[in-house]
């Protein structure tokens, strides 16, 4: 057993492996805990160089001096748990749960809605922001949305609505979402981290280019193994230019992760 290991015996198991979700792992393992990542056969991450679930491509991630790696069986995670590693498992309906009854679940798989979480999954269930309210589908509920009430613990109602815009950076909203001009597989003409200019062609779908409406760094862009459809989100061009944030876990994620670890330290399963 690792000797970093403060809370051996409370095992989390974290459903998803995005960025939010990653933001969540570091915090929790940092602190201590031992944990699962589930995740799908082919996940859409966009910011994938920040995501310990991109290890279902890569068999392995290292992200901030953290590794998460691929593993076959929920025997595998568990015994990978309790390494400096996060164990990150293809396991679509979290069949893991069941198998191996950990203390906390939390579903991070950021739908926007539930999918199938439930109170009675673990002795304490966390879920990241809407589609879920607390006290009904879990037990707390972290904010997601920036600005004042983002990280927070919710521990009866809803997170808030989904605004369905992201947040403004360097006054660009909507259009730092880059979008799927069809159906297809996305063949990249650039690279994650890469300094980009106005007009320039990021990627296509379907022979169809994808164009950068301003210049700036690119932050996301999905794996060209995952079917995309028209309008899906599949990239994120960050006007500040800063490459180091494209390979970092953002100040959001941390700050979510940081509502969850503050949610479980204040329950009783840690006692």
């Amino acid at each position: 057993m690792d000797s970093t290991l403060l809370f051996p015996n409370v095992l989390v198991v974290i459903k998803g492996g995005g960025d939010l979700a990653s933001g969540v792992a570091y915090r929790l393992k940092r602190a201590g805990f031992p944990l699962i990542i589930t995740e799908l056969p082919e996940p859409l991450f966009v910011r994938r160089a920040v995501s310990y679930g991109n290890a279902v491509y890569e068999t392995s991630v290292t992200i901030d001096g953290l590794t998460g790696r691929r593993v076959a069986t929920p025997a595998e995670a568990e015994a990978v748990a309790r390494t400096p590693d996060i164990p990150v498992l293809v396991d679509p309906a979290a069949a893991v749960i069941a198998a191996l009854r950990p203390a906390v679940v939390v579903d991070a798989i950021m739908a926007k809605r539930n999918t199938g979480t439930r109170p009675t999954d673990a002795p304490l269930v966390i879920a990241l922001g809407p589609g879920f309210t607390a006290g009904e589908d879990c037990h707390a509920v972290i904010e997601t949305n920036r600005g004042h009430w983002l990280g927070r613990v919710i521990d009866r109602g809803p997170a808030q609505a989904n605004t369905g815009t992201p947040g403004t950076v360097k006054g660009h909203t909507a259009e730092r979402v880059l979008r799927a001009p069809a159906n297809g597989f996305v063949l990249p003409q650039a690279n994650i981290g890469d300094p980009i200019a106005a007009g320039q062609v990021i990627a296509s779908v379907n022979g169809q280019p994808v164009v950068a409406p301003f210049a700036g760094v690119l932050r996301g862009l999905v794996h060209p193994a995952v079917a995309v459809t028209a309008g899906l989100k599949i990239g994120d061009l960050d006007p500040r230019g800063e490459v180091a944030h494209c390979f970092h876990i953002s100040e959001k994620s941390l700050a979510i992760g940081g509502g969850v670890l503050e949610a479980i330290l204040a329950s009783p399963v840690v006692r």
